[in-house]
């Protein structure tokens, strides 16, 4: 190929040009171009390779199953729904009191609240039931380990911990027992999202004492819903899972024994208890 002269090439095109020149003087040159081509063969191979690796499914016959197992671990965060009294006089259960040196008198407006959700522990065991190609059934028993933290806009007292707190703290150890309806979208090469929702029944085994300044009855049943989604391994399925437990019952106990302070309780009309779940299934 002949070049341009670079004189006629400076007298009809501005200096910025001086590219076009280099551009050509490359394409004359064998050697860079069969190193161009090597590379351009090079890069596509590659990608042909990552290509036919992507489509290779893994597990193609894991949801022809009509049933299978598997475990659950994840992370939990334990909250509460709090209804208040307007007033502590409008509970009829009220008495004047005194707490930290202060009169706590009818027309007290005491509130509650969770200072900041704290990290908790769940384990459990899958058991998958196949209904259709997009439903399934699944009953997920395990155990969840958790802690909350109340908050109030008076001080803490609280004879079984004299050491001054901002905040009043309730340790639960549930046996969960949920049962989910699961609808799964088409598989997508390996991965296929999801959306559960059912129920559960929840038993708190922790041990609580008639002196807590907030006592929660140990049964409580909870509303579910969640989404998921599944990634199909070469030797099994991860399935990573976001899901609201919304309580249902009043969770709200009897008031501690007369040696405590009673307004931490009395405070509250109902208490209704809200997990947020995220989980990681291995079937």
């Amino acid at each position: 190929m002949e070049l341009l002269p670079y004189t006629l090439l400076k007298n009809k095109t501005p200096y910025n040009n001086f590219v076009i020149l280099w551009f050509l003087s490359m394409i004359d040159n064998r050697f860079l171009v069969k190193k161009f081509f090597y590379i351009l063969i090079f890069l596509l191979a590659g990608l042909t390779a990552t290509a036919q690796r992507l489509l290779l499914k893994n597990l193609t016959t894991f949801d022809d199953k009509r049933i299978h197992f598997g475990f659950s671990l994840g992370i939990n965060a334990l909250d509460f729904a709090f209804t208040h009294y307007n007033i502590l006089a409008d509970n009829p259960r009220f008495t004047t009191e005194t707490v930290n040196g202060v009169q706590i008198k009818g027309a007290d407006k005491i509130r509650a609240d969770i200072s900041t959700l704290t990290p908790g522990f769940t384990v459990g065991i899958v058991t998958n039931l196949r209904l259709t190609e997009s439903f399934d059934l699944r009953f997920l028993p395990g155990m969840s380990f958790g802690e909350r933290k109340l908050t109030y806009n008076i001080p803490i007292q609280d004879i079984n911990n004299l050491t001054q707190k901002s905040y009043y703290s309730i340790k639960s150890t549930f046996l969960d027992f949920p049962l989910l309806l699961k609808y799964k979208s088409r598989k997508m090469n390996n991965q296929r999202p999801y959306l559960i929702a059912g129920g559960a029944y929840r038993i708190d085994i922790s041990k609580s004492g008639q002196e807590d300044l907030v006592r929660t009855k140990p049964l409580s049943s909870y509303l579910e819903a969640g989404v998921g989604w599944d990634s199909y391994l070469q030797f099994f399925r991860l399935s990573t899972e976001l899901k609201f437990s919304f309580g249902l019952n009043n969770v709200l106990d009897a008031g501690p024994k007369a040696t405590q302070a009673q307004v931490y309780t009395n405070a509250l009309s109902r208490l209704s208890s809200n997990i947020f779940t995220l989980s990681f299934h291995f079937e």
